[in-house]
């Protein structure tokens, strides 16, 4: 049995800013010029918050994530800067950074299969993370690295540890990624699509076990998903991000129920329910723009059924949106118009039906 001590926010605790993202960006140098990948996100992470950003593929999600642990293809450069208790890492010497990285902020990647390396063994590249930012012997981390498979619940963790990657299942192999990087106990923990590939019942266990450890830990996250389900279980606060700008940004409670910009109502409306019966579903029309062109205006303009003429003209400025104050949004469309015409369509397609 593993003896895990529960965190319990100290005084102040869940008022301080472990990480604050300003106006951080992308741009990738190909041979058809500057692609800008990610433009101008903000965004603040208190401890025991969980933070989901979503989009469609190639809304900058990852990127994002990326430029934040400095993992950025050699062709890509990242502006702006990310506070980690006030120190910049995107300014900060690799040396420096590999003494946070893994250790105090710490990444679930995608895909377990490419992230572990197939030549050696769970034991071995568990124990060498504590041995270099802890400082354990050999023995000292086996036993750590064994108490934190235990504790994502790897069934006979003692035996499993001298396994190869391709010996586990694919729940197994995000299991090992997860006691990867709580074997530090870090600060943030930054996960990319912890759940792709994986069936349903394997989701819902490696979720419940992310909002178990983060209630014993107090580990600030940081979701990065397409699965609006898995943000209404784990996340607060919700980013929706569109040709690497945000859209929509406040809590989940407001972005779940009360969707002011379009690209989000229209995220929200193509999610499949089971009380639809046979209706059709809502679908975004259209194709993400061309990263490399965006407009000058709007992103979503070209697929937006809502869009004004200055829509693809003139960039709106996220700020406050006038129903709450607490959700930001950049579009030039009132929510008024926005719900009058979402129910439209839904009373079109239902017709339709």
């Amino acid at each position: 049995m593993v003896c895990v001590m529960r965190w319990t926010p100290r005084n102040g605790d869940k008022t301080m800013h472990l990480m604050e993202v300003k106006q951080l960006g992308v741009q990738f140098q190909t041979p058809d010029g500057v692609v800008s990948a990610v433009n101008g996100i903000n965004f603040t992470l208190n401890r025991g918050q969980t933070l989901g950003i979503v989009g469609e593929s190639g809304s900058g999600k990852s990127q994002s994530v990326l430029a934040m642990m400095g993992l950025l293809a050699t062709n890509g450069r990242a502006t702006g800067e990310v506070l980690y208790q006030g120190q910049d890492l995107l300014s900060m010497p690799t040396r420096d950074l590999n003494r946070i990285r893994g250790n105090r902020v710490a990444m679930i990647f995608q895909d377990p299969m490419t992230s572990l390396n197939p030549y050696l063994t769970v034991e071995r590249q568990m124990t060498e993370v504590l041995e270099f930012h802890k400082g354990m012997s050999r023995k000292e981390a086996r036993a750590k690295a064994i108490q934190a498979l235990d504790a994502v619940k790897m069934p006979e963790a003692a035996r499993r540890i001298m396994m190869y990657p391709h010996e586990f299942s694919g729940g197994m192999r995000q299991r090992v990624m997860i006691a990867m990087s709580l074997l530090c106990e870090p600060d943030v923990l930054i996960a990319d699509e912890p759940t792709t590939a994986l069936d349903v019942t394997v989701q819902a266990q490696i979720l419940i076990l992310m909002r178990e450890l983060q209630r014993d830990f107090g580990t600030a996250i940081v979701m990065i998903t397409h699965d609006l389900g898995v943000v209404a279980g784990l996340c607060d606060e919700v980013m929706v991000l569109y040709g690497g700008q945000v859209m929509e940004q406040g809590s989940a409670e407001a972005i779940f129920y009360k969707a002011s910009h379009p690209y989000t109502a229209g995220l929200l409306a193509a999610v499949p329910r089971l009380e639809g019966g046979d209706a059709p579903m809502l679908a975004i029309p259209g194709a993400p723009p061309n990263m490399a062109k965006l407009p000058a205006g709007c992103p979503f303009t070209e697929r937006c059924v809502m869009a004004l003429p200055q829509c693809g003209t003139v960039r709106p400025v996220l700020a406050p949106a006038a129903h709450d104050d607490q959700v930001l949004r950049a579009c030039h469309l009132n929510i008024e118009t926005v719900t009058q015409n979402l129910q439209r369509l839904k009373a079109e397609l239902g017709a339709a039906a």
